[in-house]
């Protein structure tokens, strides 16, 4: 009986013992764990892009690399300068800018719509599916730069056929995506929400687009990109301003600083828009229980 009661006032006294304190102390170990993780991975970057830039220079100012071709980071650099100070001949960098980040947004718009509402008719609608997807599969077939030509020569050096072969290449991104999420959709929720009297429309609204929703989504952090293709491409082929037209002038006058210096300039915005993305990620799905990587991370 003594030892029963050594056990009971053990088992007591272990219970008396506030977890306030233990939960703070884990939360202020994670919390560290984190920041140094953070810490490590910026030190990485840091150290790529120093290794990268600071090579490439080196490697053109002892005569590895011939600058004539691949440029250097400080003639870059001061292209970069001159761009925003001096401008362009057709017009300032800013200017240039806005055509080319308007005619990728619109197109990025354009084609995520087309993509998302086709993408789940087609995978929610197997009689369509079976009939539409080899036009789909000819049409994706087709290079870009040959739609970009006959966009230009049907539609002009104005911004309507920048747009249209932006939407070309996110809306397949997309619409692919799309197709795939709302196939993996369990079928046997479907079956149960039927049964529950729900309407095809209340299906798509509450079981199938928001399933779906991981696939659309991540298709989003790439057909930004494949947009600013699109704009760049067919600015290339023709235009009245625009950064690809930029590129395509200093391609015609040998200058890679400048190529180099436009590449840079939309790489910022381009990592801009992914930025935007993802917040837009986190609240479209802060309903999504964490990944395995994202909880291992909380």
């Amino acid at each position: 009986m003594s030892v029963l009661r050594q056990q009971n006032e053990i088992q007591a006294e272990a219970s008396a013992i506030p977890l306030l304190p233990l939960q703070s102390t884990l939360q202020e170990t994670a919390r560290r764990a984190r920041a140094r993780r953070t810490g490590w991975v910026w030190t990485g970057r840091a150290l790529v892009i120093v290794v990268v830039i600071g090579g490439w220079q080196w490697f053109t100012a002892v005569g590895w690399v011939d600058k004539f071709f691949y440029g250097r980071p400080s003639d870059i650099w001061n292209s970069l300068v001159t761009l925003f100070t001096e401008g362009t001949a057709f017009g300032t960098i800013w200017a240039n800018l806005w055509v080319t980040v308007q005619e990728a947004l619109y197109g990025f718009l354009v084609g995520t719509f087309a993509g998302v509402i086709i993408g789940i008719l087609l995978g929610s609608n197997r009689y369509l599916s079976d009939v539409l997807n080899p036009y789909i599969k000819i049409l994706n077939s087709i290079p870009r730069i040959v739609l970009g030509s006959i966009f230009i020569v049907a539609f002009g050096l104005g911004i309507l056929p920048k747009i249209l072969l932006a939407a070309v290449l996110v809306f397949f991104a997309v619409f692919f995506n799309a197709y795939q999420g709302v196939r993996e959709v369990d079928q046997n929720l479907v079956a149960n929400v039927r049964v529950l009297g729900a309407s095809p429309l209340q299906i798509a609204r509450h079981v199938t687009i928001p399933s779906a929703m991981t696939w659309i989504i991540a298709s989003l952090h790439t057909a930004f990109g494949f947009a600013i293709i699109g704009a760049l491409v067919a600015e290339v082929l023709g235009a009245q301003k625009g950064i690809g037209l930029l590129i395509s002038q200093a391609q015609g006058h040998f200058d890679p600083n400048t190529v180099f210096a436009c590449m840079v300039i939309i790489a910022v915005v381009t990592l801009g828009a992914e930025y935007l993305i993802t917040l837009l990620e986190k609240v479209v799905l802060k309903w999504r229980p964490p990944s395995r990587y994202e909880a291992q991370a909380i």
